[in-house]
């Protein structure tokens, strides 16, 4: 496992990051351990999930997966770098939440650290993140309940999640006049297919020393040979996967990348995220194995180096935004 620095932080994170939204919904508990152990033994060391996680009835249930896996011991607490969210109306049939029972509000935040806490079995959380924008919320008082988290130990760092660049500007500057750190990490949609961040989340990451962490690096499986996939009988194309394929342009897309990376005896899954290695600000992209054979295949886009030449076919079919402002000014 290849290691780097989280953002402008002295944190040494993996440049695998183990997503777990899959644990509970669609992998047990027994199941959601076994990935665990050995994401922990492959050397990935960053470990997301999210209070919501679990989903429905079943909101908080990842975070308590985990939290019973840390009990078993063995230095799993220690040598994982914890990284759960914080934004969600966590009732659990989805219906109005009471007042203050969600978003970003002091009040909030502090209810809902103490309950991360609670089911994750852990006196503190190393990586803190804001899943969504608050517009009813001012950052003076988002970081005034961060700092006293930070005071306390049960927080060591903060992140955002979903923001546009000019929220990640306003966060970083407010935490400037308090003479905070700020946000360390900006945790948002960005793949081969869907490249829009790279318009201006991105360079406000970079130019404010925020590690990017790519969610949905197959962006919902399309990136993961779907098309051969289907062919095959192997699986069918589901979710946001099966919706976008009937689009008849991005599946002549989809399809000259499956063939292109035939042609190179690549795998496409593995070459999505070995992409997102090689672009810059990247931290690592959140791989979300359902299982031990899926955590495989994404262990080895560490150790794949994709050519230039590759990378420049992989942009003719998957073209990006262009730098900001001059793809939309001149």
């Amino acid at each position: 496992m290849e290691y780097t620095q989280l953002g402008r932080t002295g944190l040494k994170v993996s440049r695998l990051v183990l997503g777990t939204m899959n644990f509970g919904p669609q992998t047990d508990e027994a199941g959601s351990h076994a990935i665990m152990d050995a994401a922990l033994g492959a050397g990935i060391n960053l470990f997301d999930t999210a209070n919501a996680y679990g989903w429905g009835e079943n909101k908080g249930r990842t975070e308590k997966i985990i939290g019973s896996w840390f009990a078993k011991g063995g230095e799993r607490r220690d040598k994982v770098v914890l990284a759960t969210k914080v934004y969600a109306n966590m009732t659990t049939d989805d219906s109005e939440p009471w007042p203050n029972h969600d978003r970003l509000s002091a009040v909030n935040i502090r209810r809902a650290v103490e309950a991360s806490l609670k089911r994750l079995g852990t006196d503190y959380i190393d990586l803190y993140q804001f899943h969504h924008i608050d517009r009813r919320t001012p950052f003076e008082e988002i970081w005034q309940a961060i700092d006293v988290l930070i005071q306390q130990g049960k927080i060591l760092y903060a992140g955002s999640s979903n923001f546009p660049g000019y929220k990640i500007a306003q966060a970083n500057e407010t935490a400037a006049r308090r003479g905070m750190v700020g946000l360390v990490s900006e945790q948002c949609l960005y793949n081969l297919a869907e490249r829009r961040a790279e318009m201006e989340v991105v360079p406000a990451a970079i130019d404010y020393g925020l590690g990017v962490i790519p969610w949905s690096p197959l962006h919902g499986g399309l990136l993961g040979g779907v098309i051969k996939k289907e062919a095959e009988a192997k699986r069918r194309a589901s979710g946001r996967s099966a919706e976008t394929l009937q689009n008849a342009a991005v599946r002549a897309q989809v399809q000259a990348y499956e063939d292109l990376l035939d042609k190179h005896g690549l795998e496409p899954g593995e070459v999505a995220l070995a992409w997102l290695l090689t672009r810059p600000g990247v931290t690592g992209p959140i791989i979300g194995p359902r299982t031990p054979e899926q955590l495989d295949s994404a262990l080895r886009a560490v150790e794949l180096g994709l050519p230039e030449e590759l990378l420049t076919e992989l942009d003719e079919i998957f073209p990006g935004p262009g730098p900001s402002p001059e793809a939309f000014a001149w």
